[in-house]
């Protein structure tokens, strides 16, 4: 079963991140998308990548958009900072996935998803921060982690939760002493990733709480919009409303505001 070693083990063998990437979200920090455009060439892997994200149907382009430059022109600083940390994320993914019914376009799919809906929400609340905004790109981190601890342990899993229905994130807590999110706030340290990043994400499982209001606030709509996804029906079939427990407590105060920013088309 998963254990303290089986988690050190996973994390010792996530690679940082490339030079390229390096390389390019620094030139986006200094603002420089040209320059970026320029570097990111040298990936041609996350060009496809950039390629085939904003031609997604949820951006509403009409015309194939395949250049660079335009591709970082259009998404803006913060625009491009989070499609290159999903495209990092894309690196971790599974070619083939066991405990969850996903596959590369439906994961792909979500993220889109998660990004324009976190755009949404922050639009809605007044805050344009390039980190904050960045901040959803690591949640799909522990759908990968779950999948890559518990795939090979999926009867035992299957057992514990036919004696007591339990989320994937609880079981391992109760195991480890870890849940998936800190997890995912080892993998934005390994990568570098600004720290509210991590903090935000982690406070989205709603296990946590911070001094900082704005953060806790974060949190709160993060946890909201996870299971606002998670209960459509492709990601029930998949599986993923086994993913995590949702607590309504730590939600309640901004429900009825959440759905309503949701309902605006």
């Amino acid at each position: 079963m998963v254990t303290q070693n089986s988690i050190k083990a996973y994390i010792a063998q996530i690679p940082p991140a490339p030079k390229v990437l390096k390389q390019t979200l620094a030139f986006i920090n200094q603002g420089e998308l040209t320059q970026a455009a320029k570097c990111a060439e040298a990936d041609k892997a996350l060009h496809a990548y950039l390629k085939t994200l904003v031609n997604k149907p949820i951006y509403g382009f009409k015309n194939e958009v395949s250049d660079l430059s335009q591709i970082f022109g259009i998404l803006g600083t913060s625009g491009a900072q989070q499609v290159l940390y999903n495209y990092m994320l894309s690196l971790l993914s599974p070619s083939q996935w066991e405990l969850f019914k996903l596959d590369e376009p439906l994961f792909f799919d979500l993220q889109a998803q998660l990004n324009q809906q976190w755009k949404r929400i922050l639009r809605h609340l007044n805050i344009d921060n390039r980190d904050i905004e960045s901040a959803i790109t690591l949640l799909p981190a522990s759908i990968i982690v779950c999948e890559a601890l518990f795939k090979a342990h999926h009867d035992e899993v299957a057992l514990l939760r036919s004696v007591k229905e339990i989320d994937y994130n609880t079981i391992l807590y109760r195991l480890s002493g870890m849940n998936l999110f800190d997890m995912c706030r080892l993998i934005a340290k390994k990568w570098e990733m600004p720290q509210r990043i991590a903090v935000i994400v982690t406070l989205a499982s709603g296990d946590n709480a911070s001094d900082d209001a704005l953060l806790n606030q974060l949190g709160q709509w993060m946890h909201l919009l996870l299971f606002y996804e998670f209960s459509k029906g492709p990601y029930i079939e998949a599986g993923l409303n086994d993913f995590l427990e949702f607590h309504i407590d730590y939600v309640a105060d901004i429900y009825e505001e959440f759905m309503s920013v949701m309902e605006v088309s």
